[in-house]
């Protein structure tokens, strides 16, 4: 399963040193906008402690995590909708993804130029907001008018479409995105709304870019800082704060210096790994495990898939000849050491096409 997550921002906020950091594929990082041009992809694994123990506990030959995309996307400037800034090019890279890293510079440091001039984290947010914004309303225009003709003559396909168009038009109105009120589509719209490939409907991540060498706005008791979380709570939006040029400079160190500069920096956890997580997370993905000597490996699938959903990950087979599942959970199983002791004790259980797959689970499939 192939999910992108786009890295999205102001110019000169950091998006492609983020990007250096999570993936340790060098992109142009210069200190000039518009140096990304062409999108950069890189396939991130997704930590998991579990994986990394069963991995250990049956002495597998290999251990193959989960992965997510993300994507390089050059920087945008006010007036991107309007062609601004090469802005029309890269709101269509913005459109692939599947969600959006949102990142935004908490930082001053005069070496490093704003192309705002200013430091203010929820104006950048602001104008990123306003240009995604002015550019669903396009397509929804666009769409409107292309439907007209179907419309008129009563067309039960296009009276539906457009009967979504106008609800995701009340909310851009508004100025506000359609991953907002989301919960709002039956099942059927969400449909239609996927086919309009709008960027607004992504679900986003606000990645907060710090940097231990200037002055962070967390640590200033700065009212812009309190006004941008006061922000947060108001919208209910997900939020991780990174230090993306330390990121970079610690991958050429192993686990143990890594934690050991890092918390001399002041950072108690991987920064980085909790982003990976909380995107892998925001795609609406999870993982399930398969564990045997030749290896251990994370499959990845959509929240709440049955066994058999869960089963294509590994070979359309497994889906559509499913018989049964052995389930354990990778606590159980860790804490037994093996699958005969989990089974001694009552802890691997046999489940029908019909089980839902929870995070963790360690399956066996018969087919």
């Amino acid at each position: 399963m192939s999910l992108s997550i786009g890295i999205v921002g102001l110019p000169n906020v950091g998006k492609s040193t983020l990007f250096n950091a999570l993936t340790k594929k060098q992109v142009d990082a210069e200190n000039y906008p518009f140096c990304t041009i062409d999108p950069s992809v890189g396939v991130v694994p997704v930590p998991d402690s579990r994986l990394d123990e069963l991995h250990i506990m049956a002495e597998s030959e290999k251990k193959i995590p989960a992965v997510v995309e993300f994507v390089d996307i050059a920087g945008l400037v006010r007036g991107a909708a309007d062609g601004e800034g090469l802005g029309n090019k890269f709101l269509a890279n913005i459109r692939e993804t599947d969600a959006i890293a949102h990142v935004v510079r908490v930082f001053e440091n005069d070496d490093v130029i704003h192309v705002e001039n200013r430091i203010d984290p929820l104006t950048d947010i602001e104008i990123i907001n306003m240009e995604l914004i002015a550019a669903d309303k396009q397509t929804v225009s666009k769409r409107k008018e292309s439907l007209l003709k179907d419309v008129r003559r009563g067309d039960k396909d296009a009276l539906v479409t457009q009967a979504v168009l106008d609800k995701v038009e009340a909310t851009l109105n508004q100025d506000k995105y359609v991953s907002q009120f989301i919960d709002q589509y039956t099942e059927d719209e969400l449909q239609e709304l996927k086919g309009l490939h709008l960027i607004t409907a992504k679900p986003v991540l606000y990645v907060l870019n710090k940097d231990s060498a200037a002055q962070n706005l967390d640590e200033l008791d700065d009212d812009r800082w309190s006004e941008l979380m006061d922000y947060f709570r108001e919208h209910s939006a997900l939020y991780v704060t990174v230090d993306a040029k330390t990121e970079v400079e610690l991958n050429d160190f192993d686990f143990e210096e890594k934690a050991s500069m890092r918390q001399d920096l002041g950072g108690a956890i991987d920064d980085i790994d909790l982003l990976i997580k909380r995107g892998y997370e925001l795609l609406q993905l999870m993982s399930y495990f398969t564990v045997g000597v030749q290896e251990s490996r994370a499959w990845t699938v959509p929240r709440e898939s049955t066994a058999p959903r869960a089963g294509r990950a590994i070979h359309g087979d497994f889906e559509a000849k499913f018989i049964r599942a052995q389930v354990v959970t990778s606590a159980d199983l860790l804490a037994c050491g093996s699958k005969s002791v989990a089974r001694e004790k009552g802890l691997l259980r046999t489940e029908g096409k019909d089980y839902v797959v929870q995070d963790g689970d360690v399956i066996e499939f018969m087919v």
